[in-house]
């Protein structure tokens, strides 16, 4: 395959040999798709010649569709403006273009046409982000949502011992713990979705500084519409040009709840490796899918290798928050000169995050067994029941009776029926775990 880029590209690739990652390609489609509408939009206006629409829609599709991904090759660490990828893809549609048709079109007179890659680099940040939600991020967490949903009805009826500072406390439902875990992803899900919103409102139009040299209002609006109509995204200029250019707010606020969304998976994946800790020396109040050999050198050892992943890339989504909040923050007077960084952070966030729902809901949630009967025998071995006694016998006597139940290992039931006159069967109401867990 012959080379489709041009000489501007190549000063690129020789400039900037600091990384083997490249711009993704969420980005680069993002750009052709912007290609593509703006010629659609500019030969409306008679502002491009009619007879090069066809061909640049094609060459800007075939793109779109990722078929020439060989012909970006520039590395991610570039010009903060990520000038050298615009014009990568610039003279790729082009070089395209020009193969498809009988007439040479040129990579800044025809592509360029009300451009700048100011205004081009992060609206394409914006939209390719705002898709990755929309088509992945968005349907993995429903569905995560959906088994954790199922995991909390499969749990109904099951009481179990309540943890704070990992120590045991009082009872509490099984279903309303797993519950927790799913009203926090629901949270997370209407943070994400309305953040679409904010991603949708591009500076495209602002061109080079802001105040949209050099463009048509009204391709701008008609490429805004044709881009709308092929992504279903709402795509509008927004209000500020300047402000979009300069501190890329939307891409912030959607790193921000990519974070916390990381939060909650952390904690759920977390949870997930501590009842599942054993099989004899832990909680063991679940047992995880055995997926694969937990050791090289003991055998029958299996980990809890999806909730530990998950963690991990939890944390990564949150050390890409942090590079993400500070490049934002760096952007002088008119632009922000760090946006292929943005881009390969935020992205890589969503991939991560979306990756990690789809392995924590088949490989993990849906396929959770209880460990029922050892649930069930904690309970009355649990100390912690003589709170329910606080207010017939005192906080004192029953921190006693207590620190005895734990010393001697004994039931609190036993221990309690010797240090009180209230009768057994009494207790065994007062103390029942699943009137402590209402």
């Amino acid at each position: 395959m012959n080379k489709l880029y041009g000489k501007e590209t190549q000063l690129a690739i020789d400039n900037f040999k600091i990384s083997s990652q490249k711009i993704s390609q969420h980005v680069i489609s993002a750009i052709a798709l912007i290609k593509y509408s703006m010629a659609k939009a500019n030969s409306k206006f008679k502002l491009l010649e009619k007879s090069k629409l066809e061909p640049i829609q094609k060459a800007s599709q075939e793109v779109m569709d990722g078929k020439w991904l060989e012909q970006f090759p520039i590395d991610v660490f570039q010009t903060g403006s990520g000038t050298s990828t615009h014009m990568n893809v610039n003279e790729v549609v082009a070089k395209r273009s020009s193969e498809l048709s009988s007439t040479k079109i040129d990579a800044h007179d025809d592509l360029n046409i009300g451009q700048s890659s100011n205004d081009v680099i992060p609206s394409s940040i914006q939209i390719a982000a705002a898709l990755a939600i929309k088509n992945h991020l968005i349907p993995s967490l429903k569905n995560l949502i959906n088994e954790t949903e199922a995991l909390a009805q499969r749990s109904s009826g099951l009481i179990k011992t309540g943890r704070t500072h990992l120590m045991d406390a009082l009872p509490i439902k099984l279903e309303d713990e797993i519950k927790a875990w799913k009203y926090g992803l629901e949270y997370c899900l209407e943070e994400i979705s309305d953040c679409l919103k904010k991603l949708s409102e591009i500076p495209l139009g602002g061109t080079a500084v802001g105040s949209g040299a050099n463009s048509s209002r009204k391709a701008t609006l008609e490429c805004l519409n044709i881009m709308s109509e092929k992504t279903s995204l709402q795509l509008k200029q927004i209000k500020s040009p300047f402000l979009g250019m300069s501190i890329p707010l939307p891409l912030l606020i959607a790193s921000s709840r990519l974070k916390n969304l990381s939060s909650c998976l952390y904690k759920i994946s977390n949870d997930l490796r501590w009842m599942n800790s054993g099989p004899l020396a832990g909680l063991s109040e679940i047992k995880l899918p055995k997926l694969q050999p937990g050791s090289s050198i003991m055998p029958g050892k299996v980990n809890p290798v999806i909730p530990e992943a998950v963690c991990q890339a939890c944390f990564q989504v949150q050390g890409n928050d942090n590079v993400v909040t500070n490049a934002v923050s760096s952007g002088s007077f008119q632009l922000n000169v760090t946006y292929p960084l943005i881009s390969k952070n935020l992205l890589e966030s969503i991939e991560l995050l979306s990756n990690s729902m789809i392995a924590l809901s088949e490989k993990g949630i849906n396929s959770i067994e209880f460990n029922k009967d050892l649930i069930q025998e904690r309970l009355w071995k649990n100390p912690i029941l003589v709170t329910a006694l606080n207010s017939r016998i005192g906080y004192k006597k029953a921190s006693k009776i207590a620190q005895k139940a734990y010393n001697e290992k004994r039931s609190i039931l036993d221990v309690a029926s010797e240090m009180t006159n209230i009768s057994k069967e009494e207790l065994k109401e007062i103390m029942d775990p699943g009137r402590l867990s209402q």
